[in-house]
């Protein structure tokens, strides 16, 4: 298949490599010195599971600059940036083209669905461990890679032979690829280990092993997971795992050190996704009359500190 990829990042850039690597066409949207890096050596990848992987045949531009049309737009920028891939979506692709947003904040191809009525927006997520280590250069810290997308309900099925078929190639790239028959209950019980886990991070300023034991870090992670829990049955969501052991399997997995993005963010003092996986989870309380005071005390932190 021939994709494009908008943000090269630790998402983006860690599923240019995979399917690069299994021969797909794959160019990917960049900018700076990443970008040139990727134009005049190609992509890195940096693991600890397989080594390192340098990979030539990934393309690179711009936005501005990109004038092909692929099977399979993967928009995989931060939440604060999805209007960009909105704007670029708008300009650069027709009706044929299967738009999948594999972001952190659930809930994201609603959104871009709603500003894209021509265009057909899956919801997706994604879990892996992965940044930039340095302009051309991705580093997946842990060899988790897994990619779940589908229709919302109600959504007209559109491009649904190449929906399936994207399941396929993925998994073909050794990505676990899965095309879902109800994304928004996975989406959320992926949002319930990567939202408790960036929020509880950011809080303590902990890395990984702080969770992996007993105390008042993991205590808290655990605390959000419930709460995202109690929203998505609030929501009429049944889950098919037990939200507090999958969460606590995927961290103590983790190698030591490991952090969420939303934490280096912070960390940068940069942007970041507080507002979409802190204060949105909050704001869904509200709305659906469910208690969240454990995310409240990390909003009323990120108020004072952000």
């Amino acid at each position: 298949m021939k994709f494009c990829i908008f943000g090269a990042g630790g998402t983006g850039g860690v599923l240019a490599a995979y399917l690069a690597m299994a021969g797909n066409e794959v160019t990917v949207i960049a900018r700076g010195a990443h970008l040139a890096a990727i134009q005049e050596k190609g992509l890195t990848l940096r693991t600890n599971h397989r080594g390192t992987e340098q990979i030539k045949k990934v393309k690179a531009c711009t936005a501005e600059e990109y004038a092909d049309m692929p099977d399979v737009l993967l928009v995989c920028v931060k939440y604060y940036n999805i209007d960009d891939a909105i704007a670029f979506a708008q300009e650069k692709m027709n009706a044929e083209v299967l738009i999948v947003p594999v972001l952190n904040v659930f809930g994201t191809g609603g959104v871009m669905q709603e500003k894209l009525p021509e265009l057909t927006c899956l919801d997706g997520c994604i879990y892996v461990m992965g940044e930039i280590a340095s302009p051309g250069v991705i580093y997946q810290s842990d060899k988790m890679l897994r990619v779940i997308f589908g229709y919302r309900p109600q959504q007209e099925v559109r491009l649904r032979e190449k929906a399936q078929e994207l399941e396929t190639v993925m998994q073909k790239a050794e990505i676990r690829a899965h095309f879902s028959d109800n994304i928004i209950r996975d989406a959320l019980q992926k949002f319930a280990f990567v939202s408790p886990a960036a929020a509880a991070g950011a809080y303590f300023n902990a890395t990984s092993e702080k969770f992996q034991v007993d105390g008042q870090e993991r205590e808290l992670f655990i605390g959000l997971i419930k709460e995202v829990e109690a929203l998505g049955q609030a929501m009429g969501i049944t889950f098919t795992v037990n939200l507090v052991e999958t969460g606590l399997n995927i961290m103590d997995a983790l190698k030591a050190g490991s952090t969420m993005s939303m934490q280096r963010d912070i960390q940068r003092g940069g942007n970041s996704e507080f507002a979409g996986l802190v204060n949105r989870v909050v704001e869904l309380g509200t709305e659906y009359h469910v208690a969240v005071p454990l995310y409240q005390q990390v909003a009323d932190w990120g108020a004072k500190n952000l």
